[in-house]
């Protein structure tokens, strides 16, 4: 899939590869789902194993506040001249100057709460305005058709984004028995229609400090893989059509994904809100 565009966003990034094993790659899936077949393939493309250490450093941070171990190696990493290089970059630098202390309650404030955080990182909300509606179902059925179940130990529904990051990690590094048609669809379907709103969210997030880089991150991110996604649709038909709904109660805005035109403009797609 459009590895003019990846290796350009994402091939300059120095470490990021490094940041994948923190408590998620080794695992079936960390946040709590069961693999039922996972795919042993060895010899996977360098640009899809990138891309899998991204959806793995987001889930990552998006499942729990990071320990002082994780923030150490992420204040190490290296980033490159590109957009999405610079985001690690600045999130290396946010990581640098927080206290794992106070990365806790910040992540309270922003997704937990008393009695809800400031956001509510779920598509069931992003796309209808209130939790556990069809999309959640819609993403239960799609975990069960690439043989994905959800483990007893989840505490969160599975249109939760660090599950569907996770999700995409998994087929990214085709740790799950699933082709790149079915990766696609899985994107396209489940997080193309809001993700990129609820990180543009998590950016401006009045409780967020470290969490700002984050949101940076993960919307520079969702634009590259959407935009790569489109320049690998033949002409005249296959790409996605999706229409995004409310992406929170205070902006009840119906929005269409934006798809990048033929000459790879990465740069004019993802700038900065």
């Amino acid at each position: 899939m459009g590895e003019g565009v990846l290796g350009a966003a994402i091939q300059t990034v120095g470490g990021i590869a490094d940041a994948a094993p923190m408590g998620i790659s080794d695992a079936p899936l960390g946040s709590g789902l069961a693999s039922v077949d996972i795919d042993k393939q060895h010899g996977l493309d360098e640009i899809d194993l990138l891309r899998s250490g991204e959806y793995a450093l987001l889930s990552t941070l998006l499942r729990q506040a990071p320990e002082r171990e994780t923030v150490e190696r992420l204040a190490a990493l290296e980033g490159g001249a590109a957009r999405l290089g610079r985001a690690h970059m600045a999130l290396a630098e946010a990581a640098a100057a927080s206290d794992p202390e106070a990365l806790q309650s910040e992540f309270f404030g922003l997704f937990v709460g008393l009695g809800r955080g400031e956001l509510l990182p779920y598509a069931s909300y992003y796309l209808t305005g209130f939790l556990n509606e069809r999309p959640l179902a819609r993403v239960r059925q799609g975990l069960a058709s690439i043989g994905l179940e959800a483990a007893e130990c989840l505490r969160e529904p599975e249109d939760h984004i660090a599950i569907l990051c996770e999700v995409m990690a998994g087929l990214a590094s085709r740790r799950f028995a699933a082709d790149a048609m079915v990766e696609r669809q899985f994107f396209e379907r489940h997080l193309l229609p809001w993700a990129g709103h609820f990180f543009a969210d998590l950016e401006a997030a009045r409780s967020a400090r470290f969490y700002r880089s984050v949101g940076t991150l993960g919307r520079l991110f969702m634009a590259v893989e959407a935009e790569a996604y489109a320049l690998d649709t033949p002409a005249g038909g296959g790409g996605s059509d999706i229409v995004a709904v409310p992406r929170s109660s205070h902006s009840p805005e119906t929005r269409r994904p934006r798809h990048a035109g033929s000459q790879g403009g990465f740069e004019d797609e993802t700038q900065d809100q």
